[in-house]
């Protein structure tokens, strides 16, 4: 009795030693998770990235990887800078304000077909959905459907921007001439009023700006974007520059494995980033609740995304072809 009394002391000490043996050595499944974490952080060029980003629903899991621990777990600090637009955004990261930015796809390839900059994309971030990007108008308005656009004045936040290109690829898409269109350059918070003070008759707008105006003036979409040409159009994504790219090539991959989790629990669990848009996006909870959320992701597609300089050709925003294949970075887990 005594022997096998030992016996199992001896077992259960020998079990509590390989117990401990596999904690310390983080070969358990979460152990793993934090001893690779750790272990690459110690090993990244740079501990603190600042990444230049526009307060939108686009942002998502951007800001669930910042609240939720997800860079910290890869053993990174990651501060925001708030660009006004995706053009500045795209300038902080040029000038060295910031590490990476976020854009709408854009003036990514328009930087790299002038010349003035050397940009790779880094990771994904959303495409249109339906319902997350129309053209609106209001009661008062002339314009009721899309065949009613031609002439008239629309309100864009700028040229040769998403909202530019998709509404003219959709007029387009209905041979709806947009030659002598009157584009009013409005700033997306302003939009809504320039709608209801008749500066516009219609608007480009994605969500929030959707629902708010829905709210504020009565607006109504006169067409979904996510039709026809511009169906699951990729619209936004991270750049940095191809030299940043080249020195940080450790602290890129640690960025793109905590912002592909934190994707993939929001396609998850949408509850987790409506507090996020509510704090961050300064948009109210009912609006959060209420609006449709763009296509999040995080890994590029080439294919996907060549729809974009393809389609800046195709109206004359760059002179040349570019293929995508030549400005994606290295992706973590590919």
């Amino acid at each position: 009795m005594a022997r096998s009394s030992n016996n199992r002391l001896r077992t259960r000490r020998v079990a509590l030693a390989l117990a401990a043996a596999v904690a310390a050595s983080g070969c358990g499944a979460l152990g793993a998770e934090v001893s690779n974490s750790s272990s690459s952080g110690r090993d990244l060029e740079k501990h603190t990235l600042k990444v230049s980003i526009l307060p939108t629903t686009d942002l998502g899991p951007f800001w669930l990887a910042q609240e939720g621990g997800y860079f910290q777990a890869e053993g990174l600090t990651v501060e925001s800078v708030i660009a006004n637009s995706g053009q500045a955004s795209l300038t902080k990261a040029i000038s060295g304000e910031a590490d990476i930015a976020f854009s709408t796809y854009p003036p990514f390839f328009i930087a790299r077909s002038s010349g003035s900059a050397d940009m790779q994309l880094v990771a994904d971030a959303t495409s249109v959905n339906p319902k997350s990007n129309a053209i609106v108008t209001v009661p008062n308005s002339p314009v009721k459907t899309i065949f009613d656009l031609a002439g008239k004045k629309i309100a864009i936040t700028a040229k040769n921007t998403a909202s530019d290109l998709l509404t003219r690829s959709v007029m387009q898409d209905h041979n709806v001439d947009f030659g002598k269109v009157k584009w009013v350059l409005v700033a997306l918070p302003n939009i809504a009023a320039a709608l209801q003070q008749g500066q516009a008759d219609a608007a480009y707008l994605p969500e929030p700006y959707i629902t708010q105006a829905a709210q504020t003036v009565g607006a109504t979409p006169v067409i979904d974007i996510n039709t026809g040409a511009t169906q699951d159009f990729p619209l936004t994504g991270y750049g940095a520059t191809r030299k940043w790219v080249r020195e940080n090539p450790k602290s890129l991959a640690a960025f793109q494995r905590a912002l592909q989790k934190a994707t993939h629990e929001t396609l998850i669990d949408r509850a987790k980033v409506e507090p996020l848009l509510v704090r961050f996006a300064k948009i109210d909870e009912d609006t959060a609740k209420l609006l449709t959320l763009p296509g999040y992701g995080s890994i590029l597609d080439a294919r996907r995304l060549q729809r974009v300089p393809d389609l800046l050709l195709q109206l004359g925003a760059i002179p040349s072809p570019i293929d995508v294949n030549s400005m994606i970075g290295p992706q973590a887990g590919r």
